[in-house]
């Protein structure tokens, strides 16, 4: 864990102690550097200008789009760091999206988002966030790859895309980031909250959260479609918010920083008494509810949260929320000022190294924040230099 004296030579040696070579951990650590320094655009060219020299831009491109380097562990000991700092509440997840021109970059198709709401050319990932009430980070990444990518064999092969890696939906790769977390690395789970409001794919997603045993706060929309009732009619989450009628519980008053306050209510939904099994392992089905988030018009529906989360205040919920909130504007910074956006290599591999070398920088600073460093490092501009030349 960071203390006001360490610095982010001492931070890199932690958090690249997995990889094999010397001289990329030492690549790794400028690498990351620039991310925290360099202002603006943060492209090898710039950071290699303000840190090394321009003679450093190939050996820095190669370091991030052919190092042979794994990134598993690197995100696990980022990871490791983060939880212990900032206890995080919550896994939040996040869709990433990175406008692209061209067609060329790994996974870039015209593609619908859904956080944005429209097609667009782009690369979509997703990222998992740790998020406490003094901050998140970003601590495990997915490449979305587009179907049309998985018979386009010369793409495929250009951006190096292993042969096992294919089309997924973003619920099964959510899942398997997921179960990494909690199985390889056995980190403690904690609910999750997730915006599937624009997903046909909610009640497979909740399924597999169910299955796994998580707690879970996850929006859908009005149409998702709910259980099935003893007469064997399948209920959609308008229908049953309208059945509810009078039953729903009573409106709760809730304020975060979004807005001057929101009204939610909450209906239960019917219980199937079943056990779901994950590993041999059963677990009871938690008591679901939808936390509805009202309008200002009479029954207009805001939002609308599923959720098995049990606790005796409703308030625990709406700090999930709130850490969503936080998270989603966290995910904005990302891409503006730790260089999420400015990867601009072409390669399966590049792509996941370059979003973990963010992680790193964000997580450096994030700690830096928690101990009143500021994030500041001790070793300079030239000691970095010097480090590199020795490695020429």
């Amino acid at each position: 864990m960071l203390t006001s004296s360490d610095d982010l030579s001492r931070f890199c040696a932690s958090v690249f102690a997995s990889m094999a070579r010397h001289d990329q951990r030492r690549w790794g650590e400028v690498y990351v550097r620039g991310l925290v320094e360099v202002p603006g655009r943060k492209s090898v060219r710039r950071i290699s200008e303000s840190l090394l020299g321009r003679r450093a831009d190939q050996s820095l491109q190669q370091f991030v789009n052919q190092s042979s380097w794994d990134w598993h562990p690197v995100r696990e000991r980022i990871a490791h760091e983060v939880s212990a700092a900032l206890a995080p509440r919550a896994l939040v997840v996040e869709e990433v999206v990175l406008p692209k021109s061209g067609r060329s970059s790994v996974g870039v198709a015209q593609q619908f988002s859904q956080t944005l709401g429209r097609v667009l050319n782009c690369q979509l990932g997703l990222v998992v966030m740790a998020a406490g009430p003094v901050g998140v980070a970003p601590i495990n990444w997915r490449l979305l790859l587009p179907r049309s990518w998985d018979a386009d064999h010369d793409r495929r092969s250009r951006s190096r895309v292993p042969c096992h890696v294919r089309y997924r939906s973003r619920w099964h790769h959510l899942l398997d980031t997921l179960d990494e977390m909690t199985v390889d690395w056995r980190a403690k789970p904690l609910p999750v909250v997730v915006d599937a409001s624009r997903s046909s794919s909610a009640v497979a997603l909740i399924r597999g959260l169910e299955s796994r045993g998580l707690r879970y706060v996850v929006r859908v929309s009005c149409s998702t479609p709910l259980v099935r009732l003893a007469a064997g009619e399948l209920v959609t989450v308008g229908e049953r918010l309208a059945r509810a009628g009078d039953s729903r519980g009573p409106a709760q008053h809730w304020r975060d920083n979004r807005a001057a306050g929101s009204r939610y209510s909450t209906v239960l939904l019917p219980d199937s008494g079943a056990t779901c099994r994950a590993r041999g392992v059963g677990f009871p089905h938690r008591t679901r509810r939808v936390m509805v988030e009202w309008g200002a018009e009479p029954n207009n529906v805001e939002s609308a949260w599923i959720t098995n989360v049990e606790s005796v205040r409703s308030s625990d919920v709406f700090e999930l929320l709130a850490l969503w909130s936080q998270a989603s504007r966290g995910l904005q910074r990302l891409g503006e000022q730790s260089g999420l956006r400015h990867f601009e290599g072409r390669s399966f591999r590049g792509w996941h190294h370059h979003v973990t070398l963010v992680s790193a920088a964000h997580a450096y600073e994030l700690l830096g924040r928690l101990h009143g460093d500021g994030g500041g490092c001790a070793v300079s501009n030239r000691a970095a230099a010097n480090k590199v030349e020795s490695l020429q």
